[in-house]
């Protein structure tokens, strides 16, 4: 297994890794919307602060060599089902290939965000 960090996503805070490789599969963990230059919550509303996860995601992707096209699962949650709608349509610009996905609303995020996105990549 190798562990993969970059300075471009949010460093993790915790006890896990941004990333982690194992075989042919990277498994990114959640990214919320923290802009990684100053360590603080990027925007106000679903679609801006989903931008954000996403350029997050994207990151963890490239430290790793691969991209958006590569992602064969996402895990999404929301703070609040209502804003599926608004969520999918920034979701679809950036997950062009359509993986499988799951997408559930939860009680509360870290840091009270909107939203936090999960992807396993295909490195094969």
């Amino acid at each position: 297994m190798k562990k993969i960090s970059t300075e471009k996503a949010p460093a993790a805070i915790g006890p896990y890794s941004q990333a982690i490789i194992a075989g042919d599969f990277l498994f990114a963990s959640g990214q919320i919307p923290i802009d990684p230059a100053n360590g603080e919550i990027y925007g106000t509303t679903i679609e801006e602060q989903a931008e954000r996860a996403f350029k997050n995601v994207g990151e963890i992707l490239a430290e790793a060599g691969t991209d958006y096209t590569k992602v064969v699962k996402t895990t999404c949650f929301l703070a609040d089902m209502a804003d599926f709608a608004a969520f999918n349509a920034v979701y679809e610009k950036y997950f062009t290939g359509k993986p499988a996905r799951s997408c559930v609303a939860v009680k509360q995020l870290p840091k009270n965000v909107l939203c936090e996105v999960e992807v396993i990549a295909y490195l094969g």
